[in-house]
């Protein structure tokens, strides 16, 4: 039996979900609208592994895209966990876990396409059809009126992405769902495939997937 700590701090919702192969055992999130990861990470980590440190098989971190700080709170967390449990990391990507979450959530959809929000009118995002295929690679998108009128078919936009897109984007097909944010629930659908197939990284040399360079504000002046 496989038990995976997963861990997910792409975006605002800083989410740690604990998992066996049979599914889901325990699932703390918090939502804010800041990023709260450096503050409660840990602590929501703690709350779910509990005295089960020693049971852990493996520990998944959502590699991106998404927030810079975010991904690098979690990045620290999840290697710190590695070497101090001599565990496997498991990395996903943060569009394709949020895709697989969606299809058994909100199922009879040709395409699925997960959104985060990459500010004004960008995004990261990926499409995927039905079963799980990615027929477009994640990429930052500057999204246009007729962006994705080439997938036939209906369409669920999902993420904090599709909320300024809903009303702009013109595919006659397609729902729209703001409020879905990326989960540790929906990375523990992937984990334990990607352990099975021994297709772990190595703590010591994973980077975040950050898709575009960081770019940092320029500081208010204080006169």
């Amino acid at each position: 039996m496989s038990l995976i700590l997963s861990i997910e701090s792409a975006t605002k919702n800083c989410s740690v979900a604990l998992s066996d192969e049979s599914g889901l055992i325990s699932l703390k999130e918090e939502h804010s609208q800041k990023y709260i990861h450096a503050e409660r990470l840990h602590i929501l980590i703690k709350e779910v592994i509990g005295d089960r440190s020693k049971d852990l098989s493996a520990i998944a971190i959502s590699k991106g895209p998404g927030s810079y700080t975010g991904l690098r709170i979690g990045t620290a967390a999840s290697k710190g966990l590695c070497f101090a449990l001599d565990l496997p990391l498991i990395a996903l990507s943060t569009l394709e876990h949020m895709a697989a979450q969606a299809r058994e959530e909100h199922p009879g959809f040709d395409y699925y396409l997960p959104m985060i929000d990459a500010r004004r009118m960008e995004v990261y995002t990926a499409t995927f059809d039905a079963t799980g295929n990615t027929l477009q690679e994640a990429q930052a998108l500057e999204v246009l009126e007729e962006s994705f009128n080439h997938l036939s078919g209906t369409v669920l936009t999902l993420g904090d992405g599709a909320g300024k897109c809903e009303g702009f984007l013109q595919h006659p097909s397609m729902k729209f769902n703001a409020s879905f944010l990326p989960s540790a629930k929906g990375m523990s659908l992937l984990a334990h495939s990607v352990l099975a197939k021994k297709k772990t990284v190595d703590p010591a040399y994973f980077e975040p997937y950050y898709l575009k360079e960081f770019v940092a504000g320029k500081p208010k002046s204080l006169l």
